[in-house]
């Protein structure tokens, strides 16, 4: 019997639809067992520190997975914000060589530089958006974790960034290839396309030049009715999702190519006309966060 795959997801509310999606893609170009698992709204504690706040709803989520795992088997995580265009057991099928978890390889210089792109940070690190996790291997306990965050053993950047809590020798391999963490890139080669650029995610924005690739991810799901309109709709009735979206998927593809520049206009003023504002929930809690870090290192000043 075939291994099942396990694919845990970090998410948000505002990003569960964009999970199906992902799964879809996920499932259509495999023949393995694939389970796909959204953690949203998991019981974790927050730091005491602003500093070590979590800068989504879900940054700490993937720490989680061994014990969602049972502590057994192996895992992998994934972001909301990808879709998928090869067989996944090319990812599950990576070999740990003795390694805990199997995190990406260095970015390729040609694909760090942002070229000054909407949203985008100057210069783009190394992730652990994409995932091996031996569960059987790993130890994590969340709440631990935040402990010794509380106890200044390390901090945000050293945990999310390094994986501090593993030897970085003997228990990190650097073994996902650029194709299967695909940041904001796209050609023949790529795997899996992680739409990074929170501004800029086909979903929020108009202005993701590989965003076709995920809407026509999402017409072929409206085809074989794995969702439907009224789905989208409400997504964007909540406000998770720009205000054109709809209208994109309905006509985009009937636009002649000399006429979408002017297409493209259209729906992003519709959105401006919606006051549609991406992400609200992250940037209302970047705000307090931002505020909380400026009191902190106030008041540790007066201490």
């Amino acid at each position: 019997m075939d291994e099942t795959v396990r694919v845990y997801v970090g998410t948000d509310r505002s990003q569960i639809l964009a999970v199906k999606v992902l799964e879809h893609s996920i499932k259509r170009h495999t023949k393995l067992d694939v389970v796909v698992h959204p953690m949203l709204d998991l019981p974790i504690k927050k730091p005491s520190d602003p500093r070590n706040w979590q800068r989504t709803g879900f940054s700490f989520s993937r720490f989680c997975i061994p014990k969602l795992s049972n502590y057994s088997g192996k895992a992998i995580y994934l972001d909301a914000d990808m879709l998928v265009f090869q067989d996944i057991a090319e990812l599950w099928n990576i070999d740990f060589d003795g390694a805990k978890v199997v995190i990406q390889e260095e970015i390729p210089e040609k694909h760090q530089n942002t070229q000054n792109k909407l949203g985008a940070p100057a210069k783009r690190k190394k992730q652990c958006a994409v995932m091996l996790l031996d569960c059987e291997r790993l130890d994590w306990k969340i709440e631990n974790i935040i402990d010794d965050l509380d106890r200044g053993e390390y901090d945000y950047d050293t945990l999310m960034h390094e994986l501090c809590i593993l030897d970085e020798k003997e228990d990190i391999k650097c073994g996902v290839p650029f194709k299967w963490n695909s940041l904001e890139h796209y050609d023949e080669n790529t795997c899996l396309i992680h739409y990074t650029d929170m501004a800029t995610q086909p979903w929020v924005s108009c202005k993701n030049q590989f965003g076709y690739l995920w809407l026509n991810e999402l017409r072929l799901m409206l085809k074989n009715n794995s969702i439907s309109m009224s789905e989208i709709q409400q997504e964007t009735d909540l406000g998770f999702f720009r205000p054109s979206l709809v209208r994109e998927l309905k006509y985009g593809q009937m636009i002649p190519g000399f006429l979408q520049p002017l297409f493209g206009k259209s729906n992003e003023a519709l959105d401006k006309k919606g006051e549609f504002k991406p992400h609200q929930e992250v940037y209302r809690l970047k705000k307090i966060r931002k505020k909380a870090m400026k009191n902190y290192k106030e008041s540790q000043l007066i201490n």
